[in-house]
């Protein structure tokens, strides 16, 4: 039953927020019920999709929930950059969706999370794109 405890949580973290930093959260992949509420109330959502046919096809579904259902501004990243196709890239530009970052296939980023090491830890050339994606939210 993830959606009351995820509504538990904003309840708890939300008020905190004094010092106009922003708060994340993070939701699964998809549209479900624990996304919707995860969205629900946000400021923004920050969508990460891989430049695939399968990823368009959910990146779609999870703007028009965000975008059109709950009014909310979207940017996209994408991960795994240089594999599948321009879908994604063409469907953001006819949308007017900003791609605020792209990570790179890259095979170091796969063994670094297999070994619990941060990415900026493992690819210290990510550090400066994560501080400015960090700036644009």
């Amino acid at each position: 039953m993830p959606v009351p405890i995820i509504r538990q949580l904003k309840q708890w973290v939300l008020p905190c927020r004094t010092d106009g930093r922003p708060i994340l959260l993070d939701a699964p992949p998809g549209t479900a019920c624990p996304v919707v509420e995860t969205m629900h109330g946000a400021d923004a959502v920050l969508l990460v999709t891989e430049p695939t046919p399968f990823g368009l096809h959910d990146l779609r579904m999870a703007i028009e929930v965000a975008r059109d259902e709950l009014g909310l501004p979207v940017g996209v990243i994408i991960n795994r950059d240089g594999i599948g196709d321009r879908g994604v890239d063409a469907y953001c530009a006819s949308e007017r969706i900003p791609v605020l970052m792209r990570i790179l296939h890259d095979r170091r980023i796969a063994e670094a999370y297999s070994e619990g090491t941060p990415l900026i830890e493992a690819i210290p050339e990510y550090r400066d794109p994560f501080r400015d994606l960090y700036g644009s939210i």
